[in-house]
């Protein structure tokens, strides 16, 4: 069974900067690429970032393209998400989630994409 656990989330001022974490079990972790998503209020859940299994591909959504920067260490089953230059509309519970598959063509960017969810973590930008 996959569990994914989120941290990393606070209160944090606009222009400051926050690391998400996630931590994953699984003896697979390593074979499948992973995904940030986050969700505001009265929004639907939106994709932020991907990375490969292998960490050497990556993709953004264009709101946070320059600003943010995911990672991942697989001896370590953890993913991360770099948050910079943060912006109220930045606001949301942040998601990491895993693809379902090990290889993508076209990186994943819709939620029916990934398979298993973390329970979130909160960040809120201040203005």
């Amino acid at each position: 069974q996959v569990q994914l656990v989120e941290s990393g989330g606070g209160l944090v001022q606009a222009g400051g900067s926050l690391r998400l974490s996630c931590a994953a079990t699984g003896r697979t972790f390593y074979d499948y690429a992973m995904g940030w998503f986050r969700q505001a209020p009265g929004l639907e859940r939106e994709f932020v970032a991907y990375i490969s299994r292998s960490g050497t591909s990556t993709a953004y959504a264009d709101s946070v393209k320059g600003r943010f920067t995911i990672s991942r260490d697989n001896a370590k089953n953890m993913v991360y998400l770099q948050m910079s230059s943060l912006k109220p509309e930045d606001t949301a519970v942040y998601y990491c989630a895993r693809g379902r598959q090990p290889f993508y063509t076209v990186p994943p960017s819709t939620t029916d994409e990934y398979d298993y969810w973390g329970q979130g973590t909160q960040v809120t930008v201040s203005s």
